[in-house]
């Protein structure tokens, strides 16, 4: 009898779109952590002496996919893992979830296959088994060189663990990587980003993701803001970086092709530009998020139900987005890339003038995109498209 669980939004969007749906990427989901840092709201936890939950989860995970691949006939041409830290799991458990990626045709099509990595669990043995599994891009957390600053966010890697990571990732053959970058980080000055800066392009990689610190409700980050244990950077200050952070790649040849990403010619992240363009993607692991042909839901996230109920898990904010909703969703995310949103999309009765007349948007022959001043305001101008 099937679990009450199947009946999900996933099966329901296999009925309406049928099998044949477009599946543009896969995201799968490793919630484990060494630490629960104070600023992330992802759903991550740490995995206690004895509980020997990596294999546990592998096995569930291994079945989610299988029950996905036997609903949906394309494969993705992306897939990314992430965290959580995906590197956490030890490198046989890595050769088994890549073997059986490989068994079940995800891996036939890819393109692009991205790993989220915290710099000190890299090893020369697992960047071997990630190269040999078809892993071609990572994605380093260093948020910061500054042990200072890295104190600040509960980050306790050394800062010298980036280039080692990097160099074992490089040595087998995977020179596509990305260094994520937080900003205005409590006590943080212009000095301190110049010199995590200077240290970013030193290690020249392809891409870069850098994001201002915020406050997410429902982390402790955001608790001791509000008891007064942290102060935030004041706003003309955190611009002042965000422009910073512009300009400096900009001589450095990268292109700013996102709000928060920046990529030498070529190396955009296709996995992400799927999100951005509201392409079709599916999901495994808990508390990852699924799209399929205006269908979307996520996986409730919890360890131990998602285990229990495997391969079934229980999915949650199940909705089918048409008309208006659909539209204001994808304005929203296209937005966000720099090159804008094509003019067709846009409702006749957006409120592009007034923005225009700001300075925050500007039209080309074929796109509505925001201007470096409109990129201060991302979010304002997106809800004046709705």
């Amino acid at each position: 009898m099937p679990h009450p669980a199947s009946q999900s939004i996933l099966s329901h969007a296999q009925r309406q779109a049928s099998a044949s749906a477009a599946v543009d990427g896969l995201y799968l989901h490793v919630p484990f952590c060494s630490h629960k840092c104070h600023y992330c709201d992802f759903y991550s936890l740490v995995e206690q002496p004895g509980q020997d939950r990596y294999r546990l989860f592998l096995d569930a995970l291994v079945r989610e996919l299988e029950l996905l691949a036997g609903q949906y006939d394309n494969r993705p041409r992306t897939l990314f893992v992430g965290g959580g830290t995906p590197t956490l799991l030890p490198p046989d458990i890595w050769h088994k979830l890549l073997a059986a990626l490989t068994t079940q045709g995800w891996l036939s099509r890819v393109e692009e296959f991205t790993v989220e990595a915290n710099p000190e669990t890299v090893t020369d043995e697992l960047a071997q088994v990630l190269a040999s599994g078809g892993v071609n891009r990572v994605s380093l957390g260093a948020q910061s060189f500054d042990l200072t600053l890295l104190k600040q966010l509960e980050r306790w890697h050394d800062p010298r663990k980036v280039e080692q990571a990097m160099n074992y990732f490089r040595g087998v053959g995977i020179s596509n990587i990305n260094l994520d970058l937080i900003f205005a980080i409590p006590t943080q000055t212009l000095d301190q980003l110049d010199a995590d800066l200077d240290a970013v392009l030193a290690l020249e990689p392809t891409h870069l993701s850098s994001y201002n610190l915020t406050y997410e409700p429902n982390t402790a980050l955001t608790a001791k803001l509000k008891l007064g244990r942290v102060n935030r950077i004041e706003q003309d200050l955190e611009r002042t970086m965000y422009e910073r952070v512009i300009d400096r790649l900009a001589a450095a040849g990268f292109e700013h092709y996102e709000i928060s990403n920046w990529c030498k010619p070529g190396k955009s992240c296709a996995h992400n530009l799927i999100y951005w363009q509201s392409q079709n993607w599916l999901a495994a692991g808990p508390s990852a998020c699924g799209h399929i042909d205006g269908y979307r839901w996520k996986i409730a996230p919890r360890l131990g139900d998602y285990l229990e109920k495997s391969p079934h898990p229980d999915r949650l904010d199940q909705e089918h987005l048409t008309g208006r909703a659909q539209l204001g969703e994808q304005l929203m995310m296209r937005i966000r890339l720099l090159q804008g949103v094509p003019l067709d999309m846009l409702p006749p009765d957006a409120d592009v003038q007034s923005m225009i007349a700001r300075g925050w948007l500007e039209c080309t022959n074929t796109h509505l995109r925001l201007t470096r001043e409109g990129l201060m305001f991302a979010d304002t101008v997106a809800a004046a498209l709705l």
